[in-house]
């Protein structure tokens, strides 16, 4: 006697398709699939925008570092970027050159007693725009690492609860044969693999980004540190 073969569509059969398993599982299930769903839609959207936004503040950076040392006016230059700075280090900038020419307008350059403090209070303004402009540019990087550490989880969440109604089926059935217990545990672990899903690509991003941001970091505190330089000779010039 020949084994008979189960066709797809006929009476009995299971839907194992993505859309399938969906349906197949109950609301607890369900709603950790679409969760983890939404977050992955949404860890994408944060990646596209974080890449793009640090690609034109490197350029923008790259520009206005390549004006800062063309030699022309530094006043010039503040009245060119003091309006709307494009990026974080054109920011850092106007706030140094603001309390310097504040300074200057109150006489303060010219104190003997006021110039040690002069380039210490530009340098404190600087890098509390530095702490400013990075917290802006580090937005939503929570989202990423809190999606990237719990989505597996959530995913296990889905799986374990999967596979306790799996069981259920299986008890209720009194069949423990592959077509009963298969639907579930294919259930169960799409889940998880939603969960992967989600975490694998937040996880790359929020640490290519914290390196990225790391180093633009450090760029704009080198900035800071030779700007600095240049107004402590300045003032040794002026006697």
């Amino acid at each position: 006697m020949e084994p008979v073969v189960l066709a797809v569509g006929a009476p009995g059969a299971q839907d194992l398709s993505v859309w399938g398993l969906f349906m197949m599982a109950d609301w607890v299930v369900k709603s950790v699939m679409i969760g983890l769903v939404a977050a992955s839609v949404w860890c994408w959207a944060i990646i596209f925008d974080k890449a793009m936004k640090l690609r034109r503040m490197k350029a923008a950076a790259t520009d206005f570092e390549e004006a800062f040392w063309s030699g022309g006016s530094l006043d010039d230059l503040y009245d060119e970027v003091s309006q709307n700075p494009a990026d974080p280090l054109s920011a850092t900038f106007a706030a140094g050159m603001r309390e310097w020419r504040h300074a200057n307008e109150r006489g303060l350059a010219a104190a003997g007693a006021m110039k040690a403090n002069l380039a210490q209070r530009v340098e404190r303004v600087m890098s509390v725009t530095i702490g400013r402009e990075m917290q802006q540019a580090e937005r939503y990087m929570t989202v990423l690492a809190s999606v990237g550490s719990v989505a597996p989880f959530v995913g296990l969440f889905g799986t374990v609860w999967g596979i306790m109604n799996a069981f259920t089926n299986i008890a209720a059935q009194q069949n423990t044969s592959l077509a009963v217990v298969a639907p579930g545990i294919a259930e169960a672990l799409f889940a998880t693999a939603l969960g992967l899903v989600a975490a694998i690509p937040a996880v790359v991003a929020y640490n290519k980004f914290s390196t990225d941001l790391g180093r633009f970091a450090d760029r704009l505190d080198s900035f800071v540190t030779e700007f600095s330089a240049i107004l402590q000779r300045h003032l040794e010039e002026r006697g």
